[in-house]
């Protein structure tokens, strides 16, 4: 039998705090990258408008992407780590879900409009019009621009995977994206220079090579999670990871039905397990609860199991040649 009402409550509780910490941590990560997007921002239009370079100005116009998706992400999180309600029994970490995929879209966007103005830029240029040369100080925004987006990305990523933030992973290659579009206007505007105003052309060329990559990425974050929101199964790795931890059960003969799916950050998982036709309902229910315990140990003390216990379906197959055949199947 499982332990005292208690002492599950107190398993809760401390479930319930790494849950909010988890949320703080990421909340916190994403603020910081906020601030610096907003400095950054202001200084990009700044060296834009001072150094003569259209190509900064429209790499300032992209980074306040940036920070209108880390508002999105924030208030996303906010929810997520909302407990479950009466309305929401899984509680609301699909929100997370919904928060990555909508960065993702973004970025889509985003990616499209760097390629267009590139592709325009490029245009123009053949038809014969002269691209300003911009002013050192719109070199340097772009340099320090790389360093401090590709800073940001890294830090951001490293709480993603502690965290298991599929938010904050979508929002790291959202600061990468912004990283990338500086290098660019950085390959623009030094080669215009230091090679002189034809060389500007660079800047758009290299702007839509970039945009390939930037959508490749927003197109990965966007499917992954409107997978995860049209209830696609876990992935092959751990779906068999789960099978395997079921056949190794001692009391499971045999699994059906098994059905898996992702809750935000959560794993979930539902099994119909077949035990000895001749147990009793105690001893049935306590093979059930060591299923769901060791479900837990694989897929995270968050994850949601649901263990339907059946008899075995052949009156003749008993535990002992039960354990035959998992071993036929391992």
């Amino acid at each position: 039998m499982r332990g005292t009402d208690s002492a599950d409550d107190k398993i809760l509780s401390r479930s319930k705090e790494t849950e909010d910490t988890r949320y703080s941590q990421a909340i916190h990560v994403t603020k910081a990258g906020m601030a610096s997007n907003i400095l950054l921002t202001c200084l990009k239009f700044f060296a834009g408008i001072m150094g003569n370079s259209s190509a900064m100005i429209a790499d300032a116009a992209h980074s306040t992407s940036d920070f209108m998706t880390d508002i999105a992400v924030i208030a996303g999180l906010k929810v997520a780590r909302k407990p479950g309600d009466s309305t929401h029994n899984y509680g609301h970490g699909k929100v997370e879900t919904l928060s990555a995929a909508l960065i993702g879209l973004v970025l889509i966007i985003v990616a499209f409009g760097i390629f267009w103005g590139g592709l325009q830029k490029v245009i123009a240029f053949f038809q014969g019009e002269v691209l300003p040369v911009p002013g050192r100080i719109a070199l340097v925004a772009a340099v320090l621009s790389i360093v401090i987006k590709e800073w940001l990305y890294r830090y951001t990523m490293i709480y993603a995977r502690k965290l298991r933030s599929d938010a904050l992973t979508a929002n790291a290659w959202h600061h990468r994206s912004d990283a990338f579009s500086s290098i660019g206007t950085m390959i623009g505007i030094g080669s215009a220079i230091l090679l002189g105003g034809r060389w500007v052309v660079l800047d758009p060329v290299a702007a839509i090579i970039l945009s390939f990559f930037i959508f490749k990425v927003a197109f990965d974050i966007s499917y992954k999670n409107l997978n995860e929101l049209l209830e696609a199964s876990l992935d092959s790795a751990t779906y068999k990871n789960i099978e395997e931890t079921l056949m190794s059960i001692d009391g499971v003969l045999g699994f059906h039905e098994l059905k898996t799916r992702k809750i935000g950050n959560a794993m979930a998982a539902d099994v119909h397990i077949e035990v000895d036709r001749n147990l009793n309902i105690v001893d049935a229910h306590e093979i059930s609860v060591q299923v769901e315990d060791r479900l837990k140990e694989v897929c995270g003390k968050n994850g949601y199991f649901s263990i339907h216990v059946e008899p075995c379906s052949d009156p003749e197959y008993s535990e002992y040649e039960g354990k035959n055949k998992k071993q036929e199947l391992s």
